[in-house]
């Protein structure tokens, strides 16, 4: 369906898209200049900085889970020998 000027609603959703970039390209281009290598250079570098640290923290938990599912494994052990009135086996700690 068309309105009065004989845009349909998809045609004036598109130029309303277009200005709206049209202003955040000229929002941005000014502030770029101003602020010595960009927004997106400053918020890729904040983006990589806590990128690397979820990485570290990703590390620390994956050999925290390790040790906790050695634990359990033992432990699992322990009692399983337990309940078979088995002597439990000494296992050497890491």
């Amino acid at each position: 369906m068309r309105d009065p000027v004989g845009e349909s609603p998809l045609e004036q959703a598109v130029k309303r898209l277009d200005r709206a970039i049209s202003q955040l390209e000229q929002r941005l281009a000014g502030a770029g200049g101003q602020a010595g290598g960009g927004l997106f250079d400053q918020d890729g570098a904040r983006l990589a900085s806590e990128l690397e640290k979820a990485k570290v923290r990703e590390r620390e938990l994956e050999a925290a889970g390790a040790e906790a599912s050695a634990a359990l494994g033992r432990a699992i052990s322990e009692i399983k020998a337990a309940l078979a009135g088995e002597p439990a086996q000494e296992t050497e700690e890491a």
